[in-house]
């Protein structure tokens, strides 16, 4: 009892979606700072970086099982590969194209499997496509060639600031989940500006999702999953991106991070009951 009281409010364990990337002609595996840090600055959370090892289905699914026993909760973070077009019936991509086949068998199947087992979601660019992709939709390989939408790929500057800056206004759908969220933070749901560094984008939304904002061109930037036992939570623009200083952002990591909270709560107390 005395262990279990002192572990009431344990600090959630956090994984971080890795990639895997060449450094200097050596294949090292990797996720981006400001995803690992976001999760410590946002809500205390304890981030570890898992690696896109692209072992195959069904191979994987034990080792993944395994590892999700052991999150609080997931950050599917972005980059510049994309996820390849067969994975929902798509043209392959052209030659130029950046992709990561080994993170696409890693974290698929890690979407399906985290929703099952309720471990928390937050999934950021890259991840919001990757949920829709393994729930069954499909996406815009290339969405600047796409009648009616903008150019939203990442701006043409080697300045960190100017590159995540704020792009464009979000208007969030009429009592959805980050309605509320920004209701109970007091935050101007006609106000929320966001950045922009994607060249791919949601075209069919998966069963099961929900839209939950939309640019002012009708690029899908923010998905849900009412039906989901746990937090499922897809955003097209970098939130990560000095977290604590965007308020609509930092609601959405504490929400995240609360469900990540609870979870840590619940496993450790599965893991002291005798």
């Amino acid at each position: 009892m005395n262990r279990l009281k002192s572990m009431d409010s344990p600090c959630p364990l956090i994984g971080v979606s890795g990639e895997l990337k060449d450094f200097n002609g050596f294949d090292v595996q990797a996720a981006g700072h400001k995803y690992v840090y976001s999760v410590v600055e946002a809500f205390n959370g304890i981030p570890i970086i898992l690696p896109a090892l692209g072992i195959p289905e069904p191979k994987n699914t034990s080792n993944v099982l395994e590892l999700l026993n052991r999150m609080d909760g997931i950050v599917l973070t972005g980059g510049r590969a994309n996820v390849e077009p067969h994975h929902y019936g798509g043209e392959p991509f052209r030659p130029e194209t950046h992709r990561d086949p080994v993170r696409d068998a890693m974290t698929l199947p890690l979407v399906k499997s985290a929703i099952e087992l309720s471990v928390p979601i937050l999934g950021i660019c890259r991840g919001i496509q990757e949920i829709n992709v393994a729930l069954g939709g499909t996406l815009y390989p290339y969405l600047w060639e796409v009648e009616g939408k903008n150019d939203h790929r990442m701006p043409k500057t080697d300045i960190m600031e100017n590159r995540f800056a704020p792009r464009h206004n979000i208007s969030l759908t009429a009592d959805g989940l980050f309605f509320h969220i920004a209701e109970k933070a007091g935050i101007n749901k006609n106000q929320i500006m966001v950045n922009s560094l994607h060249g791919q984008a949601i075209n069919k939304l998966a069963d099961g999702l929900k839209i939950e904002a939309l640019s002012d061109d009708g690029v899908i930037e923010g998905v849900s999953m009412p039906k989901a036992k746990s937090f499922v939570v897809g955003v097209q623009w970098h939130a990560e991106f000095r977290v604590t200083e965007h308020p609509f952002n930092m609601a959405l990591y504490s929400e995240f991070g609360d469900a990540a909270k609870r979870r840590a709560i619940d496993r450790v107390k599965r893991s002291t009951a005798v």
